[in-house]
C-alpha cells in the first residue's frame, strides 16, 4: 500500500469523521452491546497493555482502560475522530494508519469494534498488527456479516443510492463494511498474515436507540450524511423523511424485542446486528489455546 493510498484513506475518514465526532454519544449508545463484548474479552485475564484499532472517538478504548484500571492506546486514521475523543489519564490516542504504522510498544491484547474492514491490504495490515503483539497475545475484533443479514445497515445505502448517482459502485473485494463477511475467506487472510489459534464465531446483538435520535444518527453517518451534504437545502427534509421511514421499517421488519407495529411511533427502535467475532493468537499452531466464550455469549 502506497503513501498516496494512505493519504486518500485519511482524507476520506477525516471528512466522514466530523459527523462521527458530532454523533459520538449516539453511536456509543447504539454500539454499547459490542463495547461490552470487547470489555468482557479484555477481562478474561490480566492485561498489561491494550490497543484499540480503528478506535474512532474512543469509547471502547476508555471502557477497557476503566475496566482493567490499566493503559489502553487507541489508534485511528481519522484526525477528526481522534480530536473528538474524550481524554482520560490512562488512555492515549494516536493518529495513524494501523496497516503501516510502526508501533513502538507491544500489546498483549488488540481489539477493534468495526474498525478493521477498511484496510487496503488486509494481509499486510494484520501482519503489522501481529508484529505489534506480544508472544501469547491476542487479537479480538467484531465485523459485520453479510448485507442481507443486516437490513438496518443497508437501508441507508438503498435510500441514498438515487440521490448519489455518480457515486462509484462498491468494490466487493475492496475495503468496506462487509469486506470480512465471508468467514472462509477471512480465515485464509488471517492464516496468510501469520496468526494462529483462529476462531471466527457468529454473534448477534440487538442495538437500541430512542426514536428521536434516529434523524441525528442518519444525518451524521454514512451515505445519508453524504447525500445531505450534496443536496440543495430545499431537498434535505425530503431526504431525511424518506430515510427515516425506511430505517424505522428495517427495525420493525426484523427482530425488535417488544414489537410495535410501524406507524405507532415507538419510543425505542430495536435493530438486529448480525456479526462475526474473530479471536486470533500469536502462538505456534501446536500450542494449546483455551477457547473463550466471552466474545460469543
Amino acid at each position: 500500500m502506497t503513501s498516496e493510498v494512505n493519504s486518500e484513506q485519511a482524507a476520506w475518514w477525516n471528512a466522514a469523521g466530523q459527523g462521527w465526532a458530532r454523533a459520538q454519544d449516539i453511536v456509543d449508545l447504539v454500539l454499547r452491546p459490542f463495547q461490552d463484548l470487547l470489555v468482557d474479552a479484555a477481562l478474561e485475564r490480566p492485561r498489561d497493555r491494550v490497543l484499540d484499532v480503528g478506535c474512532g472517538t474512543g469509547a471502547v478504548t476508555r471502557a477497557i482502560a476503566d475496566a482493567l484500571d490499566g493503559a489502553c492506546v487507541g489508534v485511528d486514521i481519522s484526525e477528526t475522530m481522534i480530536s473528538g475523543a474524550k481524554q482520560q489519564g490512562n488512555v492515549r490516542f494516536v493518529v495513524a494508519d494501523a496497516q503501516v504504522h510502526t508501533f513502538e510498544e507491544r500489546f498483549d491484547l488488540i481489539v477493534s469494534r468495526f474498525g478493521v474492514m477498511f484496510f487496503d491490504d488486509p494481509v499486510a495490515a494484520f501482519r503489522n498488527l501481529l508484529r505489534a503483539t506480544t508472544p501469547g497475545g491476542e487479537l479480538c475484533f467484531i465485523t459485520w456479516r453479510t448485507p442481507d443479514e443486516n437490513p438496518f445497515m443497508t437501508t441507508a445505502v438503498q435510500a441514498a443510492a438515487p440521490l448519489l448517482p455518480d457515486a462509484p459502485a462498491p468494490d466487493p473485494n475492496g475495503p468496506g463494511p462487509f469486506s470480512l463477511a465471508d468467514a472462509g475467506k477471512t480465515r485464509k487472510l488471517f492464516e496468510q498474515s501469520g496468526w494462529s489459534g483462529i476462531e471466527i464465531s457468529p454473534v448477534d446483538r440487538i442495538c437500541t436507540m430512542p426514536e428521536k435520535l434516529l434523524v441525528p444518527y442518519l444525518s451524521n453517518l454514512g451515505p445519508i450524511a453524504r447525500a445531505l451534504k450534496e443536496a440543495e437545502e430545499s431537498e434535505r427534509p425530503r431526504i431525511i423523511g424518506a430515510s427515516e421511514v425506511r430505517s424505522t421499517r428495517s427495525c420493525t421488519a426484523t427482530r425488535c424485542g417488544s414489537q410495535v407495529p410501524f406507524g405507532r411511533s415507538p419510543r425505542q427502535l430495536h435493530s438486529d446486528w448480525r456479526c462475526h467475532v474473530s479471536r486470533l493468537s500469536r502462538i505456534s499452531p501446536d500450542q494449546p489455546r483455551v477457547s473463550s466464550s466471552a466474545c460469543t455469549a
